[in-house]
């Protein structure tokens, strides 16, 4: 069975209850501006990583940050993924432009991501 490969941990959202706090915070440890500020996410890049700030809980109202695996084919992924024991949370879905993310959780109930650039 061919198996799709990953490029890496890129992205790293971390769900806060205070956007404006956090912001502050993140761009003081990052020492940039964020690159993208709406009230649903704040998104910073630093040394080739993305981090985004979601308020409400993030994905699927996670409480701790989810790392997203950067992938080619983000369908083959996530049944590969699946095969082996992890439990769908949320499908495939379009976020802004051509990308595609995803959220599974392994067998202990840990959340990952996926992602898929266009």
């Amino acid at each position: 069975m061919a198996t799709s490969t990953t490029q890496g941990v890129k992205t790293i959202l971390h769900p806060v209850s205070d956007l404006a706090a956090a912001k502050a915070m993140y761009a003081a440890l990052l020492g940039v501006e964020p690159m993208a500020d709406s009230p649903y996410y704040v998104g910073f890049e630093a040394a080739g990583q993305q981090i985004g700030l979601v308020p409400g809980g993030g994905p699927q109202e996670a409480t701790s940050p989810v790392a997203y695996w950067h992938v080619d084919d983000i369908e083959a992924k996530l049944a590969e993924v699946t095969a082996a024991g992890a439990t769908v949370k949320e499908a495939p879905h379009a976020v802004g432009g051509s990308r595609v993310v995803a959220t599974f959780t392994d067998p202990d109930g840990n959340v990952l991501g996926l992602v898929q650039d266009g």
